[in-house]
């Protein structure tokens, strides 16, 4: 299981929000690449990164961010927002992002998804953010028909490396994941699935470790990050003593 820590960017400083509300951004760091390099030197294998502006924008507007973590650290990064077009993902496949994330476009344009998975095997992922069960779209500024699982479906035989779920009512509040919803996302699909929203204690961490959760890939952890809630080492210290910690970290 990988522990991805979050860097949410807006305005060129990482912070979290409240339940995707931009309007409750805390500003955590003014340099996200020094927290980048902060989260390399605790031991984390990768990076979950978010142009929360670009989502919003539809396209990026957090690129020089980005490319100061990129050229920060060694860690593998995994970006979302504002990734709607082949031109923008493919900039960024080649700036070195080594997994990109495809939110609102997956719900919109379904067929982006399929053809970037085609050509870029092993770097698509599916990011579902979910608001009572639909899944929300523009920054999750707009909520959808769909449910998770529908589109989880959609995309089963495209060649996705991971879906990333994100309970919206969950983000930013510590109240613990939504295992129940994520894990019927990833029984329903063949896809890897990765736990977003609400963990935010290593209580948390251990119950990502029990064995109901072992078919999902990892987790993505924030504000409790920031705020001193998980000790890093403890949390990875607790996936390596269950067996679970990734072969590249």
């Amino acid at each position: 299981m990988i522990l991805f820590p979050a860097i949410d960017l807006k305005e060129g400083r990482c912070v979290r929000l409240v339940q995707g509300d931009m309007a409750q951004a805390v500003v955590f760091n003014d340099d996200p690449a020094a927290q980048a390099a902060a989260f390399e030197a605790q031991g984390f294998s990768w990076l979950h990164v978010v142009d929360l502006d670009g989502a919003f924008a539809g396209a990026p507007m957090n690129a020089a961010a980005v490319d100061a973590i990129l050229t920060r650290v060694e860690l593998p990064v995994q970006l979302g927002g504002g990734i709607r077009d082949m031109k923008t993902l493919e900039a960024w496949l080649a700036k070195g992002v080594s997994r990109v994330i495809i939110g609102t476009a997956a719900v919109r344009d379904p067929a982006f998804v399929r053809e970037a998975a085609r050509r870029h095997p092993g770097r698509i992922a599916v990011g579902i953010d979910a608001k009572d069960g639909r899944v929300a779209v523009e920054g999750w500024a707009q909520t959808s028909s769909m449910t998770a699982e529908e589109l989880g479906r959609r995309f089963e035989d495209a060649g996705v490396a991971a879906i990333i779920y994100t309970d919206i009512a969950r983000d930013g509040i510590l109240k613990g994941l939504n295992i129940e919803m994520t894990l019927a996302l990833a029984q329903a699909v063949t896809i890897p699935v990765i736990a977003s929203g609400g963990l935010a204690s290593i209580e948390d961490v251990h119950r990502l470790l029990q064995p109901d959760c072992a078919l999902l890939a990892g987790a993505i952890t924030g504000r409790a990050l920031y705020d001193g809630r998980i000790d890093p080492s403890a949390a990875l210290a607790a996936i390596r003593e269950a067996g679970r910690a990734p072969s590249n970290g």
